[in-house]
C-alpha cells in the first residue's frame, strides 16, 4: 500500500536563513523513516515542494504511484498556491502534518542568539502551524478532503493518529482489491440481510464473485482421500475436537473444507457470503451441513466467510481482518440485566486469534432454523477490550456503525456456539436501543482491541457516515 509525502516551504528562505532547509528536510526524512517502519507501507516522497513546478512534477508522480493517501509536511511558512496543482491532479484525502521539531520553543536560546536574523532563521524551523489556517481556506474553497495532525516529531499521540491514518488507508486499499465470493442465496424472510451488491462493490471497491453451488459439489468430487486426511490433521491442530465427534462427520468436514479452499484459490477470493438449504439430504444440503469448520479456517486466514448469505457483514469482517483484529460472525443472544451486559454469539464461523483458549469442534444435532446436522464450533472471546462493527445499508447509501466495550467473565450457553458476554459504557438497555435505531441488520463483526479511531478515519476516507455507540 503506498501513501504519498512531501513537504512544503518557502524558497525564499533558503537564500536567507543558512541551513534551514538542510534542516527542514532533516525532519521530513525522520517523518518519512517512522512511516516506512509501519507493516506493508510503501512511502511515495516527493521531496520538499516549495515551487509550482515543483508542485506539478509531484503531483505526475503520486498520480503514477497511485497513492492510497497524501501527507503534506508544513515544515515552516509556504504558499497555499504551492499546493493547489497536487489537490485538483490527486484524488486522494490529504492529511496536513502540523509537527514542530519540540513541543515548544526554545525561547531562551532563540533569545539569546544576539543576531536577530538568525534568531528567526530558528523560529521558522518551529512556525509549521503559520500555513494551517491558510491551506484550510484553500482546501475548504476547493472542496478538498483533508484532516490535519498536530504535534511534534517525538509526540506519542500525534503519532499514534499518523497510524491510524495508515491503518485505515491500508484498509481502504484491501477491500479495494478484495474479491468477495457470494455462495446459494439469502435466507428466505431475513430482509435485514438483503444487499444492494452494486452499492458494496462502488463503495468499498469490492469485487463481487458470484458463485455456484453446482461447482462446489464438483470441486468435492474431486477431492481425494489423501487430501482429506491432511486436512484432518489441520483440524486437529487448529481445534480442540471433542470426544463426542464421530469420524464419519470429521470426515464430511474435512472433504468439505478442502473444496471450499479449492474454490477460493480458484475464485481468488478474500471473503465469503454464503446461505443454502438443500433438501432431503441431497448434495448441496450434505456441503452446507459440513461447512462450519472449513469456514472457520478461512476465517483464520483473514479470509472471512459470512452466514446466511450476509454481505454486510462479510465486509465488516474483512475490514476487520484487514485491521488485524479479528472479526466474528455474531449476534444478539441475550440481555443479562443483573450483570448489566449483553450476549452475543453464532454457530460460526469464527477467528482463532480472538479467542479465549482453543477453539472447540463439536457436534449439534440439530442446526437451528437450519436444515440438519453436523460440526459446530463452541468459543468465547477473550477477555478485554471489543469493537463491534456493522456495515449499514438505508436510504440508498451506505454507513458504519461501531461500539467499544469490554468482553467479561461470566456464564455463558454452551450450545456449540461462539458465545460470550460484552459489557459497553452505557447501560444495555440504552446500547441495544441506541445500536438498533442506527440501522443495522441483526448480524455483527466482533474484533478484539478498540479500534473506532482506525475506522473514523476509514470512513472519512470514503467520505461516508461512522456512527459511534458510546
Amino acid at each position: 500500500m503506498k501513501i504519498g509525502l512531501f513537504g512544503v516551504g518557502l524558497n525564499t528562505y533558503w537564500g536567507q536563513f543558512d541551513g534551514l532547509l538542510a534542516r527542514l528536510t532533516g525532519y521530513q526524512e525522520r517523518i518519512k523513516n517512522k512511516m516506512q517502519s509501519y507493516e506493508a507501507v510503501e512511502v511515495v516522497d516527493c521531496g520538499m515542494v516549495d515551487d509550482v513546478d515543483k508542485a506539478n512534477r509531484a503531483a505526475s508522480l503520486l498520480k503514477q504511484e497511485d497513492v492510497e493517501l497524501l501527507f503534506i509536511f508544513v515544515s515552516t511558512y509556504a504558499l497555499s498556491s504551492t499546493l493547489i496543482p497536487v489537490v485538483n491532479r490527486l484524488n486522494a484525502p490529504v492529511i496536513l502534518l502540523n509537527l514542530q521539531p519540540l513541543p515548544a520553543i526554545e525561547y531562551d536560546k532563540i533569545n539569546g542568539m544576539g543576531d536577530r536574523g538568525a534568531m528567526t532563521g530558528e523560529w521558522l524551523a518551529s512556525c509549521q502551524a503559520c500555513s494551517i489556517p491558510e491551506f484550510s481556506s484553500v482546501f475548504n474553497r476547493g472542496g478538498v478532503r483533508y484532516d490535519i495532525v498536530s504535534g511534534y516529531l517525538d509526540d506519542a499521540d500525534a503519532w499514534e493518529e499518523i497510524a491510524e491514518w495508515i491503518a485505515a488507508a491500508r484498509v481502504a486499499a484491501g477491500m479495494r482489491q478484495n474479491r468477495m465470493g457470494v455462495l446459494g442465496n439469502y435466507y428466505g424472510g431475513m430482509v435485514d440481510v438483503y444487499s444492494d451488491l452494486a452499492l458494496q462493490s462502488t463503495v468499498f471497491g469490492t469485487h463481487v464473485e458470484v458463485l455456484e453451488m453446482c461447482e462446489l459439489v464438483d470441486i468435492r468430487k474431486g477431492v481425494k482421500e489423501e487430501d482429506v486426511e491432511g486436512k484432518i490433521g489441520e483440524f486437529r491442530r487448529a481445534f480442540e475436537i471433542d470426544a463426542a465427534c464421530s469420524s464419519p462427520e470429521i470426515e464430511r468436514a474435512a472433504r468439505t473444507s478442502v473444496a471450499l479452499d479449492r474454490l477460493v484459490e480458484r475464485h481468488r477470493l478474500g471473503s465469503m457470503a454464503y446461505y443454502y438449504a438443500g433438501m432431503n439430504g441431497n448434495e448441496y444440503e450434505n456441503i452446507i451441513t459440513s461447512v462450519i469448520a472449513g469456514n472457520t479456517l478461512l476465517t483464520g486466514r483473514n479470509i472471512p466467510v459470512a452466514g446466511e448469505y450476509e454481505v454486510k457483514n462479510a465486509q465488516a469482517m474483512k475490514i476487520m481482518a484487514l485491521m488485524g483484529v479479528g472479526g466474528c460472525f455474531s449476534e444478539f443472544y441475550a440481555m443479562d440485566f443483573n450483570d448489566d451486559v449483553v450476549m452475543l454469539g453464532h454457530d460460526g464461523p469464527a477467528h482463532f486469534i480472538i479467542a479465549e483458549g482453543k477453539v472447540r469442534l463439536v457436534p449439534l444435532p440439530v442446526y437451528h432454523g437450519k436444515p440438519g446436522k453436523g460440526l459446530s464450533i463452541q468459543m468465547s472471546v477473550r477477555q478485554g477490550a471489543v469493537t463491534l462493527l456493522s456495515v449499514v445499508e438505508s436510504n440508498g447509501g451506505l454507513s458504519l456503525l461501531a461500539a467499544e466495550g469490554e468482553s467479561v467473565a461470566g456464564p455463558i450457553l454452551n450450545i456449540g456456539n461462539l458465545n460470550s458476554r460484552y459489557k459497553f459504557p452505557v447501560p444495555i438497555k440504552e446500547f441495544v436501543k441506541r445500536w438498533s435505531k442506527a440501522g443495522p441488520s441483526h448480524h455483527c463483526a466482533i474484533g478484539i482491541g478498540h479500534v473506532t479511531g482506525i475506522l473514523r478515519k476509514y470512513a472519512f476516507l470514503l467520505d461516508i457516515p461512522l456512527t459511534v455507540i458510546s
